[in-house]
């Protein structure tokens, strides 16, 4: 792992994704599924998947999540049920009511929050299946009071159609009964556009490969999307009191996500910054997914070494990481002066696996550097919000020249005669 300087580091990313040729496959794809539904849904998962699902069997039926439950351990559901209640708990905290404010004049002002009414949650499965998605996608949903909540995951690609029972048992523990079959591009379409089969959402959450991410931006207008997900990213900020075993192992439990990975530390010490290097290239040695590990960490790693603080925190709030472990002796000291990261870990003892597992914040979080701007996913992502305005005879007449003057200057005279012709009947009126 490289040692350099922090103020010389620079992290590629980039905005635009696919290659032209993958775009142009995800293009195909979404228009196929719209005119012709439920055959290029099969179509295309025959083709990509190598599974071949009838229309008629794209439903997950009761008895397979019932059967689910008898092909997974117990402890692994006793840890399920822990973390729903964690995640639940932190999420109801984030919950908005409606309001309206009566003004002194007779007039009211509010905003009323409704849930979404059907969102679709995208669930990775086939070669790798991830529980823990179904939990954070499917609990803010529930809390937000969104009354359907549809997943689309795609089948084990082995030429069966059976989804990976610990996804089936994750969804059936959140709540999520309406399941289908089908993954890639393809699914997206169908949850955007509609089939016989998948009836049309408001909106589609949940990462994916490539594809899925593609397939996402192309259809977003016809419904709304979480975000464009990019490869994972941990930075972890480490002082002199850091244990070296500990940052190694939080740098590489990212990196072994994918190769496009970034696992980045940040440290004013020359001696932590050796000793971690020495102990990532240990545990690395020691991995299953070390090949993956050592790739991200080869191409997309790095030890930075700033020459102050104020140069640390620079170049953590300039790198707007998905991922941030305050790995100092005084965390909570430096938190005020952290500007941009999806989720912020503070000491020791937080972990990032405890975030995206166990403790209750959410795990899909802004990459890409768009912590800059993004939140991680939350209740408000699967609400709508409306204005109320109810403005009294009295506020009209009050206010109604101010109007006409604004709407006037920008060339609106309908919107101007609109006030105008209430203001000349109104105004007479004692």
């Amino acid at each position: 792992m490289r040692i350099m300087a922090a103020k010389a580091f620079a992290l590629e990313r980039k905005v635009e994704y696919g290659t032209p040729e993958q775009n142009e496959t995800v293009r195909e794809i979404l228009a196929a599924v719209q005119a012709e539904g439920d055959a290029a849904v099969a179509r295309f998962s025959e083709r990509l998947d190598r599974v071949r699902v009838e229309p008629s069997e794209l439903r997950v039926t009761e008895a397979e999540i019932q059967e689910a439950y008898s092909r997974v351990d117990e402890s692994f559901v006793t840890a399920l049920r822990q973390a729903a209640v964690n995640i639940r708990r932190f999420h109801e905290k984030q919950a908005r009511q409606s309001w309206m404010d009566l003004q002194p004049d007779g007039s009211m002002l509010g905003q009323i929050i409704r849930p979404l009414q059907r969102v679709g949650l995208y669930v990775p499965g086939g070669k790798a299946a991830y529980p823990s998605t179904v939990l954070m996608n499917a609990i803010p949903a529930q809390v937000a009071g969104v009354p359907e909540i549809v997943m689309v995951t795609p089948p084990a690609t082995n030429g069966q159609a059976g989804i990976d029972p610990y996804i089936l048992v994750a969804a059936a523990e959140a709540g999520v009964r309406e399941i289908y079959r089908v993954g890639g591009a393809q699914a997206v379409g169908a949850l955007a556009y509609g089939t016989a089969s998948i009836r049309p959402v408001d909106k589609i959450v949940g990462p994916g490969n490539i594809y899925v991410a593609l397939a996402k931006r192309e259809v977003y207008g016809v419904v709304a999307i979480d975000s464009i997900a990019g490869p994972s990213e941990i930075v972890v900020l480490a002082d002199e009191s850091a244990d070296p075993a500990y940052v190694a192992a939080d740098l590489l439990s990212q990196a072994e996500h994918d190769e496009m990975a970034s696992a980045i530390c940040v440290t004013t010490s020359a001696e932590v910054a050796e000793a971690v290097r020495v102990e990532t290239e240990r545990q690395l040695a020691a991995l299953p997914r070390r090949d993956i590990a050592a790739a991200s960490i080869r191409d997309r790693g790095a030890i930075l070494l700033a020459d102050s603080l104020d140069e640390a925190l620079d170049t953590v709030n300039r790198l707007a990481p998905e991922h941030l472990e305050l790995l100092v002796a005084e965390p909570f000291g430096l938190l005020g002066r952290i500007e941009t990261a999806g989720a912020i870990f503070l000491g020791a003892y937080s972990s990032e696996p405890v975030g995206d597992y166990f403790a209750g914040p959410n795990h899909v979080l802004p990459t890409n550097g768009t912590a800059r701007f993004s939140s991680p996913l939350n209740v408000d992502d699967f609400t709508k919000k409306s204005s109320l305005i109810s403005y009294s005879r009295e506020a009209l007449l009050a206010n109604g020249e101010a109007i006409i003057t604004l709407a006037k200057h920008e060339g609106f005279e309908a919107h101007a005669r609109a006030i105008q012709i209430r203001l000349e009947k109104e105004g007479n009126r004692p």
